[in-house]
């Protein structure tokens, strides 16, 4: 463990003891005077602060000493076993990107593309991927990134998008793409030696479609900056699209309406409060927190939305919220406020934050907390929810629109839905 990742957990572990000590003397205040002590207050927000600012800086140090241990280390965007034709067409594309007015750019692009696509049609060990990757069409509808470029963006995403993080993901060849999922399983009977055996149920069996949209980035550059020989031209292509990309992924996955756009978690059938038994299909159960417009006063109710999610997925469940919502989190005690923090930090390197023993993802699309909203989900994301990628990315150059800068239009397309409405449960901010 390296010291900058040691220093972190110390810190955290250390705002944590004073953060604990601050919100027992609130509490303290609380009970005896009828109202919180607004200094007390202010300082609680201070160290929530400090805690959200040093579980960042653990999560990034964590992230970079990944990078660095894995195969071609910080330089990972060119790594890989890349063929001789990947390659030229890489350098083929970067050299466009540079120079997009160079008809012998755009012709070397062509020319190493025409290679490479031969190669896949010629090569029966070669992906048969990377022949539909690089159709070109030139100016119009684009270039393909070649295929080291899009790995390093997809995996960038990763980092970014805290629902790709959790959930099941798929890289599909069409938007076509269907799964089929056992709702039931099949049933079976006990039977002695001579008994008569009788036909057993057949599973039911429902059909998981994501809905898809074109996720699109448009990183731009100025005309000067591409001719400065220095400027990194693909890891500013590859951090500028992996970040605009993963946003916007964040916010389809948890609430997309499935017009154009993969459909969310939370943006499903009405949650309903129907146990698992007896529910449709594709709809989420709710636990209510007990307050119209507030989280639960009484802890209990976490442990509701637990033990409402059957035992077999609560081994990989987890807590699925916004920032804010985990700063109130922090507060809870067991019992009448009296015993252990329910909210335990990070204090392991690859150990997440917890709550009731569960680890925590956040996320900043989840909603705040209010009457008759979903704040908090709780469950096994790798089961409940599917994410579909459909192979490839393109990309077309943009040099009218801004004067001086060029825009480069990078996009692929997307698909989500619930995958399995039984592995995750919901906490709805209601009365009943």
């Amino acid at each position: 463990m390296s010291e900058a990742l040691t220093g972190a957990i110390e810190k955290i572990g250390a705002a944590f003891e004073e953060y604990k000590a601050t919100n027992d003397a609130r509490l303290a205040e609380l009970s005896k005077r009828g109202a919180a002590d607004p200094l007390l207050d202010e300082k609680l927000t201070r160290i929530d602060a400090v805690l959200d600012a040093q579980a960042e800086m653990k999560k990034r140090i964590e992230q970079a000493e990944t990078r660095a241990a894995r195969p071609g280390g910080a330089g990972e965007a060119g790594a890989g076993a890349d063929t001789a034709e990947a390659l030229a067409y890489r350098n083929a594309f970067l050299g466009w990107v540079r120079n997009p007015r160079d008809p012998r750019a755009e012709m070397k692009m062509r020319e190493t593309a025409k290679a490479l696509q031969t190669r896949a049609m010629n090569d029966d060990g070669f992906e048969t991927r990377a022949a539909q990757t690089v159709t070109s069409t030139g100016s119009a509808g684009g270039f393909a990134l070649p295929e080291v470029i899009e790995r390093t963006i997809a995996r960038l995403s990763v980092d970014i998008s805290p629902i790709r993080q959790i959930a099941t993901v798929r890289t599909v060849g069409s938007p076509d793409y269907k799964e089929l999922f056992d709702v039931n399983g099949a049933t079976f009977e006990w039977l002695g030696e001579a008994a008569t055996r009788n036909q057993t149920n057949t599973p039911d069996l429902a059909e998981v479609v994501p809905t898809f949209g074109l996720a699109s980035a448009r990183p731009r550059a100025s005309e000067e900056s591409l001719d400065d020989l220095f400027f990194d031209v693909e890891n500013w292509l590859v951090a500028s699209a992996a970040e605009a990309m993963a946003q916007g992924e964040g916010v389809a996955f948890v609430s997309g309406n499935g017009t154009n756009r993969p459909t969310g978690f939370l943006a499903g059938p009405t949650p309903v409060v129907t146990a698992d038994a007896t529910r449709a299909f594709g709809t989420l159960q709710y636990i209510a927190s007990g307050q119209a417009a507030a989280l639960p006063t009484n802890p209990d109710i976490f442990y509701d939305v637990v033990y409402a999610l059957r035992a077999r997925y609560r081994p990989n469940a987890r807590w699925v919220t916004s920032k804010l919502v985990l700063s109130a989190l922090r507060k809870y005690r067991e019992g009448a406020g009296t015993g252990q923090y329910l909210w335990q930090p990070s204090l392991a390197m690859g150990q997440a934050e917890t709550f009731l023993g569960y680890p925590i993802t956040e996320a900043e699309d989840m909603p705040a907390v209010a009457a008759n909203v979903f704040p908090l989900a709780f469950g096994d994301f790798r089961e409940g929810y599917l994410i579909a990628d459909r192979v490839g990315m393109r990309m077309t150059r943009d040099e009218i629109t801004s004067p001086g800068f060029v825009q480069f239009y990078i996009r692929k397309r997307v698909g989500g839905r619930i995958r399995n409405s039984q592995a995750i449960k919901l906490l709805r901010i209601s009365a009943t």
